[in-house]
């Protein structure tokens, strides 16, 4: 008990950042995963992923990942039953920097998308890694 008391700021720092660092496993958990380009390719060639691209139409035109689906994230929960027989499927989502898709991860998992994966740094990472895209 002495050393607690006094050693009060060090553990009350060490009791702060265990609670950090178990609040970002939690979170991890809960959110979408994260997958690189590569480990995008992986699973499209490797688990036939299907690639759900939530940007609008005027960004989707401009340059997509080939063979992508697109459904703009504000269309996204009306629209999902047209993804209903891709629920066992890998499913990479993908937006510009990977903000909406990482949120369209989460509700594709809310809907029973349990692999439901978010493209890390979305289609510029995809751009500068030097990938294939398509144009509508």
């Amino acid at each position: 008990m002495k050393f607690l008391m006094e050693n009060a700021l060090l553990v009350a720092l060490a009791l702060g950042s265990g609670g950090m660092l178990l609040w970002s496993l939690l979170r991890g958990g809960l959110g979408a995963k994260n997958v690189s380009p590569a480990e995008a390719v992986m699973l499209i060639n490797r688990e036939h992923a299907i690639v759900l691209d939530v940007r609008d139409e005027t960004e989707f035109a401009g340059g997509h990942i080939p063979d992508a689906k697109n459904i703009p994230f504000a269309q996204l929960d009306g629209r999902i039953n047209e993804l209903k027989k891709y629920q066992q499927k890998p499913v990479i989502v993908n937006c510009q920097s990977g903000a909406r898709s990482a949120k369209a991860c989460d509700v594709l998992k809310k809907a029973g998308f349990a692999q439901a994966r978010n493209l890390t740094g979305g289609m510029g990472a995809w751009s500068n890694a030097k990938l294939p895209v398509a144009k509508a």
